[in-house]
């Protein structure tokens, strides 16, 4: 059993959530929700008998009262935060696979079983007790922030000269390894049951595909468009999706002397000319859904292990992971509505059409638009509260072991959000121009979190 502020509470807790994200093949905005109500009923939990937290009622948007213990009653903070995730999970993963609700469940389990022979059963009772009111109020919160609204809704990408659209081939579907829960994607839509007459028998055991429908975690669609209403979720901390300006991305143009232009042919000369350490970071960074945690899930992992290297009390380190978790959800809903209002055509059309018929990215393009990167932003983000919160320090990422990636040092984690971003120019996916103004979004959102949530974590 762990002491009270041991941060591998808080850390088992984030490790299971990216199994989670990996198995259910959800997209990254969708990974990004699960894990700041995740991380919120982890902290409130944590702190809920703490007089001198501050509460998060009036900072995050809609946020409500929670309930607070009684002063000077004796509660057990593990057994207050376990019994508040246990309710916002089963809510957030109501239609998760069996075996991905049982690892979660599993989990809280086996600590709770951990507690139980060392608090008194007086205590374990009114802790559980106030963790269920905890997680009640904030699943009410959760779905009335507009989720709910943007499910099943069809969406027709406008057509035109420079716009987006999914073209893709069909080969960049098939799966690069076999998750939790499938290896078989559909063209027409990864989420459909398989169907009888084109698989095997053994496929039919391997494959565990979702069923059409899922409301709370619907499975990517990479051969369609990727929640093009997310910018009508309700952000964390920013007042409105829009509240940190981006630039229109440069005019679409085909003329040699054009931005437009001139970074394309930039991206492919890179690409032509990738050394083996820009490839092995193009694929590092490339946290596709279905086949990882995603990007989100990347960076909670690197917060987490960054919370124990450098010892943080359980609290601080559930803190840490709110305030990351928080960033990159305000950072999908922010970069999501950019890239619906404008639309940009990805790399891979332009210049098929402009610059070299054959020319191919080296992984996959992601099923949404260009402008602006979603890995920069997101990336820039996390990387703000990080070094807002732990400072700039230098840290080694493990979090890719699993699914095949060597540990990788990083400087400081500007350097690594720069590498993230970077990656995807290496990768094909992004325009160098995406890239910056993916970087641009993501601090100024990562500096409003800091600055909305009364700045670092105590000493």
């Amino acid at each position: 059993p762990a002491r009270h502020s041991d941060p591998r509470i808080v850390s088992l807790w984030m490790r299971t959530l990216f199994g989670v994200i990996r198995a259910e093949r959800i997209s990254p905005p969708v990974a990004s929700r699960l894990l700041a109500y995740a991380s919120v009923a982890l902290y409130s939990g944590l702190s809920a008998a703490d007089m001198a937290t501050p509460p998060l009622a009036g900072v995050l948007n809609d946020f409500p009262d929670l309930p607070r213990a009684v002063r000077g009653v004796q509660y057990d903070p593990t057994l207050i935060a376990v019994a508040a995730e246990r309710v916002v999970l089963d809510s957030l993963l109501l239609d998760a696979l069996p075996a991905t609700r049982g690892s979660v469940f599993h989990l809280a389990d086996s600590v709770e079983l951990a507690r139980t022979g060392r608090v008194p059963a007086a205590i374990q009772a009114r802790s559980r007790q106030l963790g269920q009111g905890i997680g009640a109020a904030i699943v009410a919160w959760a779905r009335a922030d507009g989720f709910a609204g943007t499910r099943n809704r069809p969406y027709a990408p406008p057509a035109g000269v420079g716009l987006w659209e999914n073209d893709a081939p069909g080969s960049t579907y098939a799966a690069r390894n076999l998750s939790a829960a499938s290896q078989f994607v559909a063209l027409d839509n990864p989420a459909n049951a398989l169907r009888s007459g084109n698989v095997g028998d053994r496929d039919l055991i391997l494959d565990r595909p979702k069923r059409a429908g899922i409301a709370t975690l619907p499975a990517v669609n990479i051969a369609g468009a990727s929640e093009p209403y997310w910018a009508e979720v309700r952000p964390f901390v920013l007042r409105r999706w829009d509240e940190c300006v981006v630039p229109p991305p440069p005019p679409y143009s085909t003329d040699t002397a054009s931005v437009f232009f001139r970074d394309a042919r930039r991206l492919v000369e890179t690409g032509r000319a990738l050394t083996r350490e820009q490839r092995t970071i193009a694929l590092y960074w490339a946290d596709n859904a279905g086949e990882s945690g995603t990007p989100p899930g990347h960076w909670i992992a690197i917060a987490s292990q960054v919370a124990i290297r450098h010892d943080l009390p359980a609290v601080d380190a559930a803190r840490l992971m709110m305030l990351t978790a928080m960033a990159q959800a305000d950072a999908f809903i922010a970069s999501w509505g950019y890239k619906y209002r404008y639309n940009t055509v990805r790399p891979r059309p332009y210049v098929r059409s402009v610059i070299d018929p054959s020319w191919e990215p080296l992984i996959p393009t992601p099923p949404f638009p260009e402008f602006p990167s979603g890995h920069s932003t997101q990336s820039a983000a996390a990387a703000a509260v990080l070094s807002a919160v732990i400072g700039e320090v230098a840290f080694d990422d493990s979090s890719s072991l699993s699914i095949g990636h060597d540990v990788r040092r990083f400087g400081s984690f500007a350097d690594a959000a720069a590498e993230a971003g970077m990656s995807r120019v290496y990768g094909g996916i992004h325009f160098p121009f995406g890239n910056e103004a993916g970087r641009s979004l993501g601090q100024c959102v990562g500096d409003l979190v800091i600055e909305r949530l009364h700045g670092p974590a105590r000493p």
